[in-house]
């Protein structure tokens, strides 16, 4: 037992100095080392997983609701995550890890899948996501609107352009706008 614990001492010190020594490449335009990136993407999703799971999600297909995430979505999210005929952005390609493409994604079908992702949307809106340009939307934002902005997200998947601009344009006639307090944590 005293072997294996002085073993895994020196590997320890020897992945210290490496790591230490400038050895891993924390620039965004190099992969991370694929032992890596799937233990980044085991603890994000855990964690994910784990905070969301028991967020109750309210009715997600209330126009009024989709009507407010457009707004918001368009407002703040297509830099990165893009939007229905928009092209990558300087900003969007830039980024690492690269930011999911909604629109892109199947349509969830399922209403247990549509709800468990759901809650995962509104989780990482509110709270973010460390070391991925993500924001926490939550410091900002009211439940309701980031639960518009989950709702609305679920709706873009496989959005034409023509439909998400008919869409952005019609939240012109109705009360929806992006402004909201900013100022010492005002919602």
């Amino acid at each position: 037992m005293k072997t294996i614990l002085s073993l895994f001492s020196v590997v320890l010190v020897l992945v210290l100095i490496a790591l230490g020594s400038g050895a891993y490449n924390m620039a965004a335009t190099e992969k991370h080392w694929a032992v890596t990136e799937k233990v980044i993407e085991w603890v994000r999703e855990s964690s994910i997983e784990a905070r969301a799971r028991n967020l109750e999600v309210p009715s997600l297909d209330d126009e009024e609701r989709l009507l407010k995430g457009a707004v918001h979505y368009d407002a703040m999210c297509p830099i990165c995550h893009l939007a229905p005929g928009l092209e990558p952005t300087e900003l969007s390609v830039g980024l690492y890890p690269q930011p999911p493409i909604f629109h892109q994604r199947q349509p969830v079908v399922d209403s247990a899948a549509k709800q468990d992702r759901a809650r995962k949307y509104f989780w990482v809106i509110k709270n973010g996501l460390k070391m991925t340009a993500m924001p926490a939307w939550g410091l900002s934002h009211d439940d309701d609107s980031i639960w518009a902005m989950a709702a609305f997200i679920l709706k873009m998947s496989q959005m034409t352009p023509e439909q998400y601009q008919a869409l952005i344009h019609s939240t012109e006639d109705h009360t929806h706008t992006h402004a909201h307090g900013h100022a010492h944590g005002e919602h």
